[in-house]
């Protein structure tokens, strides 16, 4: 599954042709009003913070990007997660 992460949280990723994002919980509502989307699900499980991409919006790469910077962004502000490595 590719995704992307910073400082160990994942905040997009690609799975089964679906691209999902991580956003805050003011942003995340309104892109769910905004294109009547929903809340991604993996693996029977409903990810609270992250939402499915609407195809119409893949195809608007500049409205995109708004989202993309500011999941981005809001994984800037989540606490690092330790490395497994030694």
């Amino acid at each position: 599954m590719p995704y992307t992460s910073l400082n160990g949280n994942m905040f997009s990723f690609l799975k089964e042709g679906v691209v999902a994002l991580r956003l805050p919980e003011k942003e995340r509502e309104q892109f769910l009003k905004k294109y009547k989307s929903e809340l991604f699900e993996a693996y029977g499980a409903v990810m609270k913070e992250y939402v499915t991409v609407p195809v119409i919006l893949l195809k608007k790469p500049k409205d995109l990007k708004l989202y993309v910077v500011t999941s981005y962004n809001y994984a800037q502000k989540l606490n690092p997660k330790p490395t497994r490595k030694k």
